[in-house]
């Protein structure tokens, strides 16, 4: 080939190499052959050589740091959940972690910077539950203390036994939800955010009657009751409308398949259920009011949005036998959990 050829090719070659996009990734069902001799083995490989790498921004610290995808889902799980809790669950809260993020990759997502700032720019996600809690190791030395050494070791060996695996629906990830405590069924998407999502259906959870966030009880006067349910929503009302627990001061109007609070009418208004949680950052969105010596007293069941996966649902299935996949496929309908690899 003569040097025009030459320079012809190597032009060609640059042409290809730029054209590749930054992200392209596939996966092969977990349980095949090719997915690798041992778990985690492929996924292991792939954090190792440095090809995925996320950008987070420490909301605290206002600055962006860049680590391996698998270092950050280890930050990930130990900001999310618990230590102690069951290895199973932990593995769990792995690919429900390593899911999110990769979804986000994929999608080529970044931060706002109108919302963040400009020191944001450029980061895939942040550090807050506003996409997945992740936590540094300064953060986990200080906030474990003499426990870190059996902390660290626990969430990356639970990390590692899913290195590389994530959750999907019909050939791609999933929205992997998640939140603490079930009121004892979780919830069907469309009832509590926009979007209807195949997968994440209301499913039993029983078992979560146990978790120490099961019943919360909150106490506030009428008129502070009130006016936080006035400035979230606008609506107004009388403070004399929760002078009694009566069926025209509270009465609930319906319910979703998750026993939550769909629609309840407050003193001859009607509010969605999300929205007196919000106005009253309640941990759930089933809760009962009464009023009691001069106060509205709130007893809500539950700890969190009702959607996916409950973490402390996922501990007590794991303490009752049940595998990771087990847990994945309960919380998450129909899915399959496949092992990321790059094309």
């Amino acid at each position: 080939m003569g040097s025009r050829g030459i320079l012809i090719g190597i032009a060609g070659l640059l042409l290809v190499i730029m054209g590749i996009p930054a992200l392209l990734v596939s996966w092969v069902g977990a349980d095949t052959p090719d997915a690798g001799d041992k778990p985690g083995k492929d996924g292991a490989d792939l954090a190792g050589r440095g090809s995925l790498q996320v950008r987070v921004y420490l909301s605290k610290e206002k600055r962006v740091i860049q680590l391996p995808l698998e270092s950050y889902i280890e930050g990930v799980v130990a900001a999310e959940m618990p230590a102690q809790f069951h290895s199973e669950a932990l593995k769990a809260q792995a690919l429900a972690a390593r899911t999110y993020i990769v979804g986000r990759l994929m999608k080529g997502q970044v931060l706002d910077a109108k919302e963040w700032g400009e020191k944001a720019g450029g980061a895939h996600v942040t550090d807050t539950v506003q996409h997945q809690a992740y936590a540094t190791d300064a953060v986990l030395r200080k906030k474990w203390g003499y426990n870190y050494p059996n902390n660290k070791r626990r969430v990356a060996e639970a990390v590692h036994a899913t290195a590389g695996q994530i959750i999907t629906y019909g050939g791609k990830p999933i929205y992997a939800a998640f939140f603490s405590t079930s009121n004892g069924r979780t919830e069907n998407s469309e009832d509590y955010f926009k979007e209807k999502y195949p997968y994440l259906r209301s499913v039993n959870s029983s078992w979560d009657q146990l978790s120490p966030k099961y019943i919360s009880r909150v106490s506030m006067k009428p008129d502070v009751f009130l006016s936080k349910l006035e400035h979230a929503t606008g609506k107004r009302l009388a403070v004399a409308a929760l002078q009694t627990t009566s069926s025209k001061s509270f009465a609930v109007l319906s319910r979703t398949q998750g026993a939550r609070i769909e629609r309840v009418r407050i003193g001859g208004e009607v509010f969605k259920g999300r929205e007196v949680r919000e106005a009253l950052n309640l941990p759930s969105s089933d809760f009962q009011l009464q009023v009691k010596d001069g106060q509205v007293i709130i007893t809500t069941k539950g700890y969190g949005h009702g959607v996916g996966m409950s973490q402390w649902g996922a501990n007590l299935m794991a303490a009752q036998g049940k595998a990771v996949d087990e847990i994945i496929k309960h919380y998450y309908q129909g899915v399959e959990i496949n092992r990321l690899r790059l094309d």
